[in-house]
């Protein structure tokens, strides 16, 4: 039952946590841009199209989160609790920038057509939320941490920390010093001049440097002043058209599109849990399904970023907001992306000194798959890993990637397709070894033959019976769990305990 209680629209505790909140989503938007521009997409896509369709998502998801805290502040008598953080999933981000755009674009050659089907893949990633999140919680059981955060990393380390690093390296003067900086103030926890925020000292000195010394030019600052103007916020079909492109010739980046998913929605899941820990409870199933719901409006005005509840709704906690600085956070999006400030800012800041922060976002991911997993499941995390590295070979060249890699090895293109797919099977797999639960281990050899077959993994499309020799050797490997776990459950030999190596050796 309702109790009566004034829960005030917003408060001066607010103010700290919108600027927390709103520097994540601003550096988000940021690198968007500048990475979409960098990889050749026009203005008018990227001003036009993204940064309005993804503020959508922003101002949607903020304002309903706030609209919780309300109900939930009634529900329960309370005037402290504190809306949910809210914005674009920063490591989902980057798997829709490389994992989803960039192979649209280079398969397509078409800018317009690749925006088209990103649009749809993040259209459809809503829906399969909203869906889900009736059976969240089931889905989570399912699939070990081991194996979808090694996925993640193997992402992580390749198209987002690799990647970046190369660009850092271009223009080291500028690439090196802004590593530096992030480096020290992230890892060595050194306060920056001033006490400000490491990532906006890091892209003001990089910037600078990039000015000072003529990698960037005076005239680009006109020209990112000159984006400033008028970006309406508008309805387009884009993710309508793509969806039939998805469905046909790129039916591959389902491999992408549905494990990534269930990541978001776990990463929705840890951090509303967080926060019932912390004495704000929220209905998980809910989070999700608003967080499917805003990253489908925000599709449907042309973004292309799934949205998730932020681990920082904790720290807005203990800074005491209230709902007032989710309700800020989306005016002020909004009315940044309709001005063209973001258009201006990503003019005007160099790659050079955008790419090492990203470099640090990738390596925190990877370190990430290995601190929320036991020691014991570390083979799992970098076997997950793997199939990534051969992805990004066979990406990363001109020309058919099977003439390309062929002098390497024959089993570069058949790992790197599908690779997502791969890496939660290999992970899960050795997990369930570790584990010798080898029924769920020959489980998941059966699904690995059936997205074999079908030409999810291991394959360049979808056909019956696209990779055969693969859909054997899953059948042949769930054949012999299926023995490993009838000597299991006959064996009286105890099996040993997984203890840290310094503790065996002092035994």
């Amino acid at each position: 039952m309702e109790k009566a209680v004034h829960y005030p629209l917003f408060k001066k505790e607010d103010t700290d946590a919108f600027f927390a909140l709103f520097q994540n989503n601003l550096a988000n938007f940021v690198l968007i841009a500048v990475t979409m521009l960098g990889l050749g997409f026009p203005t008018s896509i990227v001003f036009g199209q993204v940064i309005p369709g993804a503020a959508v998502a922003v101002i949607v998801g903020n304002l309903y989160y706030a609209h919780m805290a309300k109900k939930l502040a009634e529900k329960e008598g309370r005037t402290d609790v504190t809306a949910l953080s809210y914005g674009i999933s920063t490591p989902v981000m980057f798997v829709f920038l490389f994992g989803v755009l960039v192979p649209a674009q280079s398969l397509t050659n078409d800018y317009q057509l690749a925006w088209q089907i990103a649009v749809a893949a993040a259209f459809l990633s809503g829906l399969i939320q909203v869906i889900g999140s009736v059976a969240g919680n089931w889905i989570r059981k399912q699939i070990p941490r081991a194996a979808l955060l090694g996925a993640l990393a193997g992402v992580a380390i390749t198209f987002v920390a690799g990647e970046m690093l190369f660009n850092t390296f271009s223009i080291p003067v500028v690439g090196l010093v802004t590593l530096m900086i992030i480096i020290v103030g992230v890892i060595g926890k050194v306060a920056m001049p001033f006490n400000i925020p490491v990532s906006l000292f890091a892209i003001v000195i990089g910037t600078v440097l990039a000015f000072t010394l003529g990698y960037q030019s005076p005239s680009q600052i006109s020209e990112g002043l000159s984006n400033v103007g008028l970006y309406p916020i508008l309805p387009t079909l884009a993710a309508f058209d793509g969806m039939t492109m998805l469905f046909t010739a790129m039916i591959g980046l389902l491999a992408v599109i549905i494990p990534i998913t269930v990541y978001n929605s776990i990463e929705t899941m840890n951090n509303v849990d967080a926060m019932d820990a912390a004495g704000d409870g929220y209905d998980v199933r809910q989070c999700q399904a608003v967080d499917g719901v805003g990253t489908m409006l925000g599709s449907v005005f042309g973004g292309l970023f799934p949205t998730t509840v932020y681990i920082a709704s904790v720290g807005s906690k203990e800074m005491g907001a209230g709902r007032g600085y989710s309700i800020l956070n989306a005016a002020v999006f909004g009315l940044a992306a309709v001005t063209g400030v973001v258009a201006a800012l990503s003019a005007i800041i160099p790659m050079a000194a955008i790419a090492p922060i990203l470099v640090f976002v990738g390596l925190s991911m990877v370190g990430t798959a290995f601190q929320s997993n036991e020691t014991k499941y570390y083979p799992a995390v970098a076997l997950a890993m793997l199939p990534y590295f051969a992805n990004y070979v066979m990406t990363r060249f001109n020309g058919d990637a099977g003439q390309v890699v062929s002098g390497i090895s024959e089993g570069i293109v058949p790992l790197g397709e599908g690779a997502m797919f791969t890496a939660i099977i290999l992970g899960s797999v050795t997990v369930f070894i570790i584990d010798r639960r080898f029924v769920k281990a020959a489980v998941f050899s059966l699904v690995a033959a059936g997205l074999s077959f079908a030409g999810f993994m291991h394959a360049s499309e979808m056909a019956f019976n696209a990779a055969s020799q693969y859909a054997v050797a899953y059948l042949l490997i769930a054949v012999f769990f299926i023995y490993c776990a009838y000597k299991e459950e006959n064996s009286t030999i105890d099996v040993p305990e997984h203890r840290p190596v310094k503790e065996r050796v002092a035994s």
